[in-house]
């Protein structure tokens, strides 16, 4: 980075990377699916969702190529993080950036890319919705388009990802009847059932102070009385 506030931007954004728990997880069909469609519509070989870490790219969903990850120094995805637009490169052969990249140079050959930032939580790209050719070209506005629905798409199941994990983790801490909202306690006779009401009463610390809504209601019921 070059400067202390690239720097500090770059560190948030892998601590949010981290929160979403998704590096080095197991295929999915739901991102399958949408890496397959990305390249039908945009006509492409290759399509991958790449999510950019502190060393490399590593691909949750990838269409047309064997590789699982590479170098971030290599990753178009890496240029696409830094943008809320499409990263389109017409030709890498033209391009100073990608010239002497190694994977233009060599395996695959990437001469196009097109990266639409998977951004999340409004503020940070976690890595990109790409398709790549290996011959010089361009996308139409609808081809574009279609490109960043299908990202949206693609940051709603890493959305939805998120909330399941940690809805399970609160689940494994917290067991909460399905029914009646009932909280199980751990205690040494096996546990038993009480009210989430009371269970919230008993484990939160209760402050002296009152809220503006109920300090209104308050003052009324009192006038009313009087």
């Amino acid at each position: 980075m070059n400067s202390s506030g690239s720097s500090s931007q770059e560190s948030a954004r892998l601590e949010a990377l981290t929160r979403y728990q998704i590096l080095d997880t197991a295929a999915e069909a739901s991102f399958d699916n949408l890496t397959r469609l990305a390249a039908a519509i945009c006509e492409a070989p290759i399509s991958l969702v790449s999510l950019v870490d502190e060393d490399r790219q590593w691909f949750k969903s990838r269409h047309g190529l064997d590789a699982t990850q590479t170098p971030r120094e290599q990753a178009f995805c890496a240029h696409a993080l830094h943008g809320e637009d499409v990263l389109v490169v017409e030709d890498a052969c033209e391009d100073p950036r990608f010239v002497d990249n190694p994977l233009v140079t060599g395996d695959p050959g990437i001469r196009f890319y097109a990266g639409a930032p998977l951004r999340v939580e409004g503020v940070h790209s976690l890595g990109t919705l790409c398709v790549i050719d290996r011959v010089p070209r361009s996308l139409s506005a609808d081809q574009l388009h279609a490109l960043t629905i299908l990202r949206d798409a693609v940051v709603s199941h890493l959305e939805l990802n998120r909330a399941a994990s940690e809805l399970k983790a609160m689940q494994s801490l917290l067991p909460v009847c399905a029914w009646c909202r009932s909280v199980k306690r751990d205690d040494s006779d096996g546990g038993h059932w009480q009210p989430l009401h009371e269970y919230v009463a008993e484990m939160t610390p209760v402050s002296h102070s009152i809220c503006p809504r109920c300090s209104e209601s308050v003052e009324r019921a009192t006038q009313d009385k009087s």
